[in-house]
């Protein structure tokens, strides 16, 4: 998913990436507008994107594609919290909140695995990646 324009971030203070270890009760959120060229402000429709923390003392590795055969393009630092725009199945990967072939993108063909993103489920939080 591609974000050509964000509008309202919201955050409780302390709260965001890089922060928030032993915070998961509080979580962030941005509002997302998708720009129409015809629309009216009563018209552009919004989705609320809520932050997951990432597994404590955790450097998690952010992969161009959902596996572990795509190369690495980041690492998050420990205490990172992603937003999760929608998930796909790939590589199975087993970490701190078990073992799934589900991945998380985070950004803009950015995935990792949601075997380290607490996100209090087994399965699909978000909708399937198109």
């Amino acid at each position: 998913m591609s974000v050509d324009r964000a509008e309202g971030l919201e955050r409780p203070d302390g709260v965001g990436v890089g922060n928030g270890v032993g915070r998961d009760e509080e979580e962030a959120v941005m509002t997302l507008a998708a720009p129409v060229a015809t629309a009216t402000a009563a018209e552009v429709t919004t989705t609320e994107v809520r932050y997951y923390p990432v597994a404590p003392g955790v450097r998690l590795n952010v992969r161009r594609g959902p596996g572990t055969q795509y190369p690495i393009v980041r690492i998050l630092p420990e205490g990172a919290r992603v937003p999760i725009f929608c998930q796909t199945p790939g590589t199975t990967v087993t970490g701190p909140y078990g073992t799934t072939n589900i991945w998380d993108n985070i950004d803009d063909g950015e995935y990792v695995s949601d075997a380290y993103v607490n996100t209090g489920s087994d399965g699909y939080v978000r909708p399937r990646c198109s």
